[in-house]
């Protein structure tokens, strides 16, 4: 369960099929010529053969085009152009490569493109890899090319991967204008009205009052409103503003702990290594804590990205900006590797990878054997990146894990130094002297480490050409800037921290301001949030995203909560959720944000609100994680029940979920039920099933049955034994709101009818009204 994948990589064979014999290669190829020739075009095709019919010119855009595509335009497409050849439009085709004109129209015996697709010898025919062209495939081919290579004067030619929106300079558009201008609150507004206004479209009217109320809570700290703050909400209904609320909200320290867990989802985090013996990763909770720290300090963008990718680099480096590296060690770790050296550079492989999606919403990892097929992203772009990482080391006795002090590098270095030549009896009192706290982090052992080199097919037996540190051509104005080293390690990561934050490189902050929509609406602006390459989604607002990036890199400054206030002082925040037949028709994914999406909490704040509503939920933050109880059959599976799984007593385990133990090979299983991510990679979402064993689980499961008692208990102390009075106050505390007639009548008579107040309680923990916003 939750087992990393064996991610060794074996090189794949290169073996081709060789369709004649190699003895002249020039006799073979009119071989074939003459076969293809005559053959096909003295003999009427067979019915369901494939074939062109007799004398019908080769179609560009019904057959070339795609045969093109499918064969050719891997290596001579506009990611990829061998000898400068792209065979991707019809232009760039008859303009040829740099060896000339590959295609002479009305003369196919005469063009270089025919020669090499007829050529037998492997070195020289086209396609290199797997099978030749079918004889079919190549008299479409002739057919075009004699009949004078037509296409459509108009076919677009696909842009270069260059101007890539997401790699282009950030540039601040105008904001538009809108017909409605009374519904524009802020910026954002504009842009989302005006683009429905381009369709004759109206956005869904505001939701309720205790519906916004109850949105605003459960999205910005992760739990609902208690009945005294919505009553007080209601009693300034015309007084007090709404953004008041907002800032309320934004100041209370449970936000960064609704917040930090979005950002522990792209970063793997988890506390054990995973694999057979998924042995604890000593003190990485220290990396939680400062994740929520950071949000809620509001610490800028820049310096949050900066400290996780150098921060014990940073010429002001501390303790906390060392622990925030801890971020390079959270993925998972076999301990006992069949192959010391392939997993090696799986695990750079592991930082790599979710360096590229988490900060730059790409997949370089797929470049570690190949150039990227789909993205501007070479395997020597790996490489160079990967020589980055490269000096930082594990540092470990054998398979036991080891942390390493966390500070300024001198008092670090002070410290270690001083331990080394101390007795063991004087350790503890100088640890309590210098007051530098233990770290799950990686270091730099070698300032001076050997090259990186390309490995062939991503073999670590096959290495090639060496690389020097950087990152990928395609992206940024400029290169990484130079590394400097420092007194204990290489500078590198700083470089490129320092490149990843420049202004000239606003991929990371387009990435990262998707991310921020992304958790409050639901959907990203662009839809990928860990691909905004090429094949990645296109933004549905460019406009809006490319705004809203330069605004907060400005005039916010980097602040992530002057975002968050941007976006939920937004009329597009406030819309209901209610459809409208006509633009629903038209627009079933809602990619114009005519409507507030639907979408369910995540089981963090499922489980935090059901301990909120039980009046359990315990506020005690930071510190070493909680051990929840889970079934004594899950435990019984390990070798070692009684030492893996700690548990907690009721109190400890009442603190919010983001404090649960993350065991990767056993996650708590209602965390794993209710859609937890994949903690072995980076998740830019997570995903939404729906299967009987979670409505068991919320119903049945022994802690929402806990819950319910102590929710009934609750109810019977804070509104006595009056029945209605208590389904009034299990309302608000459920829904924030109060219950219809019907809801009360229907209630009232079920407790009536002999169901006990728990039972009422633990269907109120099951309403879908419940588990969603709003």
């Amino acid at each position: 369960m939750n087992r990393p994948q064996d991610k060794v990589r074996t090189p794949r064979a290169r073996g081709r099929s060789k369709p004649f014999p190699r003895f002249g290669n020039e006799l073979a190829a009119l071989l074939v010529w003459v076969c293809a020739t005559t053959s096909l075009a003295q003999s009427p095709p067979r019915a369901g053969s494939g074939l062109p019919s007799p004398g019908s010119p080769g179609d560009y855009t019904r057959d070339i085009r795609p045969l093109l595509e499918r064969r050719c335009t891997s290596c001579h497409g506009r990611l990829k152009q061998k000898a400068g050849l792209r065979l991707d439009a019809g232009k760039l085709i008859l303009h040829g490569g740099e060896n000339g004109p590959v295609v002479f129209r009305g003369k196919s015996t005469e063009s270089p493109l025919m020669h090499r697709v007829l050529a037998s010898d492997e070195n020289e025919r086209m396609p290199p890899e797997g099978k030749p062209l079918s004889p079919e495939d190549i008299e479409l081919l002739r057919r075009w090319i004699d009949n004078g290579a037509a296409f459509p004067k108009d076919e677009a030619i696909p842009a270069d991967p260059a101007k890539h929106w997401a790699f282009s300079p950030l540039k601040r558009p105008s904001i538009p204008l809108c017909a409605d201008a009374a519904w524009v609150a802020n910026p954002i507004d504009a842009f989302i009205l005006a683009k429905l206004e381009s369709r004759g479209w109206k956005p869904s009217p505001p939701a309720a009052r205790s519906q916004w109320l109850r949105r605003l809570y459960l999205g910005v700290i992760g739990i609902p409103p208690t009945p005294a703050e919505q009553l007080e909400f209601e009693r300034n209904a015309e007084g007090e503003s709404d953004a008041a609320w907002v800032e309320k909200l934004l100041a209370r320290p449970e936000h960064g702990e609704k917040w930090a867990r979005h950002w522990l989802d792209l970063v793997r985090y988890a506390e054990s290594n995973g694999y057979e013996r998924d042995a604890t990763k000593p003190f990485a909770w220290r990396y939680r804590d400062y994740v929520i720290d950071s949000f809620n300090r509001d610490k800028p963008w820049a310096q949050f990205m900066m400290e996780q990718l150098a921060g014990d680099e940073l010429p002001d480096a501390t303790s906390e900006t060392a622990i925030a590296t801890t971020y390079y060690r959270l993925g998972p770790w076999d301990d006992e590797p069949a192959d010391p050296a392939t997993d090696r550079f799986d695990q750079l492989d592991d930082i790599l990878s979710t360096t590229s999606l988490a900060f730059l919403g790409l997949n370089l990892g797929c470049a570690r054997c190949h150039d990227h097929k789909f993205e501007p992203l070479s395997t020597r772009d790996y490489y160079s990146l990967l020589a980055v990482f490269d000096p930082l080391q594990r540092p470990r006795k054998g398979r036991e894990e080891l942390p390493l002090f966390a500070g300024p590098p001198e008092k670090v270095a002070s410290l270690e130094a001083r331990l080394a030549a101390r007795k063991p009896e004087g350790e503890a009192a100088m640890l309590v002297e210098t007051n530098l706290p233990q770290a799950y982090l990686l270091h730099e052992p070698n300032l001076t480490p050997p090259p990186t080199r390309i490995l062939t097919r991503g073999s670590p037996s096959r290495a090639g050409d060496a690389v020097t540190p950087g990152t990928p051509t395609s992206i940024g104005a400029e290169p990484m800037p130079e590394a400097a080293a420092g007194p204990r390690t290489t500078g590198r990561r700083l470089a490129f921290g320092r490149w990843l934050t420049s202004d000239e490189n606003p991929l990371a902050a387009r990435v990262f301001v998707n991310r921020v929509w992304l958790h409050h609406f639901g959907e990203g602006l662009v839809r990928t949030p860990n691909n905004f390459g090429v094949s990645g989604d296109l933004p549905t607002h460019p406009e809006l995203l490319d705004w809203l990036t330069h605004w907060f890199l400005h005039d916010a400054r980097g602040s992530i909560k002057q975002l968050h206030r941007l976006i939920l002082n937004s009329q597009t925040y406030r819309m209901a959720k209610s459809w409208s037949s006509a633009q629903g028709a038209a627009d079933p994914e809602n990619l114009f944000w005519w409507r507030f999406p639907y979408r369910r909490l995540e089981v963090e704040a499922i489980r935090d609100s059901m301990l909120a509503v039980s009046g359990q939920l315990n506020l005690v933050s930071h510190g070493p994680s909680i051990f929840p109880p889970v079934p004594r059959q899950i435990l019984e599976g390990n070798s070692d029940p009684d030492k893996i799984w700690k548990q907690s007593d009721e109190s400890q385990s009442s603190r919010r979920t983001i404090y649960t133990f993350l065991k990767r090979a056993m996650i708590v299983p209602m965390l794993e039920l209710l859609d937890l991510c994949d903690t072995t990679q980076s998740s830019s979402r997570r995903q939404v099933t729906t299967v009987p064993t979670q409505a068991l689980t919320l119903f049945n499961g022994d802690f929402v049955n806990r819950q319910a008692r102590l929710f009934a208990e609750r109810l019977r102390r804070e509104a006595g034994s009056d029945q209605e009075a208590q389904i009034r106050l299990a309302f608000r505390l459920c829904v924030c709101r109060v219950p219809t007639p019907e809801e009360l009548k229907t209630l009232n008579d079920f407790l009536k009818q002999g169901a006990s107040l728990s039972e009422l309680c633990r269907a109120m923990l099951n309403l879908n009204e419940f588990v969603y916003p709003d």
